[in-house]
């Protein structure tokens, strides 16, 4: 609905932006009345309101009714007439037959009774959503659980309305569409002819100028025209008088009525050679007169009528509208003085072109057209399909010639004659119209004759598809090969692979399908090898590409393969997985072999470990229990050949291709910094960073190993969850004690908490592994020192370092250069002392390896000796966690904070 109701308003903007500036009306085309039409009432309603608004601003006249002008698709513009708006637009009304969709939506006001009913009730439930009723023949609709209800010629929005008075729809909103759908076959037969005599579609009237034929009647108010030559010389032009008689000078009265033409011009012709010696005579007609005749009985506008003087009764029926479909086509009576004068079969008009019957009307006469004879239907496989009106013993080979004969796909063997019987029942009638016996049945009324097409299977015929140049059906013949259907790879796209075809074989409709392969390749090598199969009829040959697979087009096949599999005949499949190109579910082809699953698969993968593979098998143990059994397969002597090893495979085995060890790993690690070649190094499984360091040339001489950085993806991975966590962990603490922020203390707290939450969510895992120098030395081994590289590692070896800095809650966060004998005190005296928010018993200090150490007066790390302070070194000052409550943690989130901006500061000197 929202769809449609878009719709109506871009067709509305549409008329309106189409709509000269000065206008006050729309002009409408034929096309955009047909899309008006063409939308919801609803939606229809809301274009006609724009319209509407759009012409009461410009000026036209207010009111319900504002006009709208069309323009005729024949007419100019200038020539359109102006039509009230809503005369435009033909609702669509219920027709007997008509298809209907009704949706029913629960109403969402429902009290929970109602609900509860409307849930529990199978009926009212079974009518919810969308459903599709046909009307009958008196336009009535069945409802399940209603009683019928009648609908012709109502609109949509009147139908909807009829449906909310029944009490069992009360529930449900209703939605109304009137489907606008065409009948075909039986129901779409119309009696034929009919609208040859139709005002909509031309005019049978004759000429009223031109040469009159010879056998005219003249009566009163003809106009002859009459010249003299010879003697005298003169032309006259007189009019039949009322009493039919015509004075001509020097001639005489003479009495015409009655007469025809030609029998006048003689008669003239001889009285001027006896009256008028050396003087002759030239007749023609001039006007003609009109005349009044009766059209009367089965028409669409009996009544009297006024036609020309050379009108016949074809151009009577015509001035009468037609003959109505109750009116008879081939048995129009022409009457004459109450005496019966012609009969008229427009049959004869219509297939025969014969107008002989066609006769000319006199003044008084009258056309009479009696209801219709018995009819019959012609359906199906015929050029003309329509509903036929009989004359007398009517065969059904003589129906079938009026409905113009068979087409050139009818079945004639199948003709079947649908028949009301002396019972009142319906069957049907065979009648074979090659058999002229049969085809001289004579039809009865009401009957239908059903001429069936012939089937639309091709026979003798094999079907070429898939990646190919020209796919289709083509002649098969006996003993026909794959290379004679495909007799060149130039017939074949570019992509293909020619490894595999698969050939669909159904020998007879409904026997179970066979699923062939071939290796095309191998059979355009050598057309006479195993691969060149033998065609049959009905085969549909496949070809597949390099890109797309193979499963789109074997689905359907094993679809179909397992609906005929049985418990004598097994699902005829087989499966390769693993290191082959294209993987997957095969069809079982008979004499199917490991190599023959292979080259289904599309051949080995470049990594696929040839020397074996296993191949799954299972069987039914006494046929209660589906067991597996494990076949191991040397893969390498089946890609040699050898008989032996390639097996022969049953229903659902099972082939799997692994892949050689450590394929995939080519491992690389990146050196920066003081390395004498840095870059990217490749390297093997197990590979030492010493290795490595080895084989780039070891460290400058301006290295600092103390402070070098080894960053690693999974520990950064590592951290990064740990930091989420901790991050949840403040967050609901901080959650909790802003429940108990009353004073002053709770709310720094808060305040504090928040400030490093802030920081934590932003903070940038690093993924560093702290290295010592001892690792660069030689006896790393024997301290079980040596570090194993993995994927992505990467190694940054900075410059020697001169400067010890200081962060955290110092006066001021600054480096220092590096002074022999300085302690760790006297750097943070270096840098203004500490805050008063710092924990002087817990700070620390992180080597430029990255360690964490402290002296023996910190309660985080442990005691020991006092701290001797080195080049590289950062002290950190943490911040005095017990003044913000009871949150102990949170020194642990500062001390992350601290050693991560430590990490990624080194990072960042390498320009990271």
């Amino acid at each position: 609905m929202r769809r449609s109701g878009f719709a109506a308003l871009v067709l509305a903007a549409g008329l309106l932006l189409s709509a000269p500036a000065s206008a006050q009306s729309i002009q409408l085309t034929p096309q955009q009345r047909q899309m008006l039409n063409s939308l919801p009432p609803a939606q229809r309603q809301q274009a006609l309101e724009a319209i509407r608004q759009f012409e009461a601003q410009n000026g036209q006249v207010s009111g319900d009714q504002p006009s709208i002008r069309e323009i005729p698709a024949e007419a100019d513009t200038a020539d359109s007439v102006i039509e009230p708006l809503d005369e435009l637009f033909e609702e669509p009304k219920a027709q007997p037959g008509s298809n209907i969709v009704v949706t029913l939506t629960a109403r969402d006001d429902l009290s929970s009774a109602e609900a509860d009913t409307l849930r529990t009730d199978p009926v009212l439930s079974g009518l919810q959503g969308n459903s599709v009723f046909a009307l009958d023949s008196n336009g009535v609709m069945t409802l399940a659980g209603l009683q019928q209800i009648p609908l012709l010629g109502l609109s949509e929005s009147d139908i909807a309305m009829r449906l909310s008075a029944e009490p069992l729809l009360e529930f449900f909103y209703i939605d109304v569409r009137l489907l606008d759908t065409k009948p075909t076959g039986r129901a779409a037969l119309q009696p034929f002819g009919y609208e040859v005599l139709s005002t909509t579609e031309g005019s049978l009237d004759p000429p009223q100028s031109g040469p009159v034929p010879p056998d005219y009647v003249l009566g009163p108010g003809d106009s002859i025209r009459v010249q003299l030559f010879g003697n005298v010389n003169d032309v006259y032009e007189f009019e039949v008088s009322r009493d039919g008689v015509l004075s001509l000078p020097e001639v005489g009265p003479m009495t015409v009525a009655g007469v025809s033409f030609a029998e006048f011009r003689k008669d003239l012709s001889e009285r001027v050679q006896e009256t008028l010696i050396g003087t002759q005579v030239s007749v023609s007609m001039g006007p003609l007169r009109t005349i009044r005749v009766f059209v009367l009985g089965d028409v669409i506008r009996p009544g009297s009528y006024v036609i020309g003087g050379l009108a016949t009764i074809s151009s009577a029926l015509y001035q009468s509208g037609g003959i109505s479909k109750v009116g008879s086509l081939r048995n129009v009576q022409h009457k004459r003085n109450g005496r019966m004068v012609g009969n008229l079969d427009l049959y004869d008009l219509l297939l025969a072109g014969d107008n002989s019957a066609d006769s000319r009307l006199q003044p008084g006469d009258v056309i009479f057209v009696p209801p219709v004879g018995p009819t019959a239907g012609v359906s199906g496989a015929v050029r003309r399909p329509a509903i036929y009106e009989m004359k007398g013993p009517t065969s059904a080979a003589e129906l079938i010639a009026m409905a113009g004969g068979l087409a050139p796909d009818a079945f004639g063997e199948g003709v079947q004659v649908e028949r009301i019987g002396d019972d009142r029942a319906r069957r049907m009638l065979a009648v074979d119209m090659t058999d002229p016996k049969k085809a001289a049945t004579l039809a009865r009324a009401g009957d239908v004759v059903l001429v069936p097409q012939v089937l639309p299977d091709l026979t003798d015929s094999v079907t070429l598809a898939g990646h190919v140049q020209r796919p289709g059906p083509y002649q098969w013949f006996p003993g026909m090969q794959l290379t004679d259907l495909i007799s060149s790879p130039l017939q074949l796209k570019p992509g293909v692979d020619d490894g595999y075809v698969v050939v669909r074989r159904e020998r007879t409709r409904g026997e179970p399908i066979q699923v062939l392969s071939a290796d095309l390749a191998a059979a355009l090598r050598d057309p006479s090898g195993d691969e060149n199969l033998v065609l049959g009829a009905r085969d549909t040959v496949h070809v597949f590409d390099m890109s797309n697979g193979r499963q789109r087009v074997l689905t359907p096949l094993l679809e179909e393969l397992s609906q005929q599999a049985t418990f004598e005949l097994p699902f005829q499949k087989v499966e390769v997985v693993g290191n082959v190109r294209a993987p997957g579910v095969y069809p079982l082809e008979p004499g199917m072999r490991i190599s023959d699953l292979l080259r289904a698969g599309g051949a080995l993968l470049e990594e696929a470990y040839a020397l074996g593979a296993e191949l799954t098998r299972y069987s039914v143990d006494g046929g209660s229990v589906r067991q597996a059994e494990v076949v191991n397969v040397n893969l390498e002597q089946v890609l040699r050949g050898q008989l032996d090893a390639d097996l022969l495979l049953l229903p659902h085995d099972h082939l799997s291709i692994t892949r050689i060890a450590e394929w995939e790993t080519t491992w690389s690690v990146s050196l920066d910094g003081e390395i004498r070649f840095p870059g990217e190094y490749k390297i093997r499984r197990g590979e030492t960073l010493h290795s490595v360091l080895e084989r780039a040339g070891g460290l400058t001489d301006a290295a600092f190993p103390e402070g070098a950085v080894f960053l690693r993806e999974s520990l950064r991975e590592r951290e990064r969850e740990q930091v989420e966590v901790l991050a949840r962990r403040l967050e609901a603490d901080l959650a909790s004690q802003s429940l108990a922020a009353i004073d002053t203390t709770g709310s720094e707290t808060l305040a504090t908490g928040q400030a490093l939450l802030e920081q934590l969510r932003n903070y940038k895992p690093v993924g560093r592994l702290v290295l010592s120098v001892e690792h660069f030395t030689e006896n790393r081994r024997s301290a079980g020192l040596e570090v194993e590289l993995r994927d992505g590692d990467r190694l940054l070896v900075p410059q020697r370092s001169q400067v010890v800095t200081v962060i955290g809650e110092a006066q001021q966060n600054t480096s220092h250069l590096y002074q022999n004998g300085l302690s760790r005190d006297d750097y943070i005296e270096l840098s203004g002392g500490l805050t008063r928010r710092a924990d002087k018993k817990l700070i620390y200090v992180v080597r430029a390896s990255g360690a964490v150490v402290a002296d023996k007066r910190s309660r985080w790390l442990g005691s020991g000796k006092k701290l001797d302070i080195q080049p590289g070194d950062t002290i950190v000052v943490p911040l005095e966690t017990d003044r913000v409550r009871s949150l102990t943690f949170w020194g642990s989130v500062t001390q992350i904070l601290y050693q991560g901006a430590i990490a990624i500061a080194a990072v960042q000197t390498f320009g990271d």
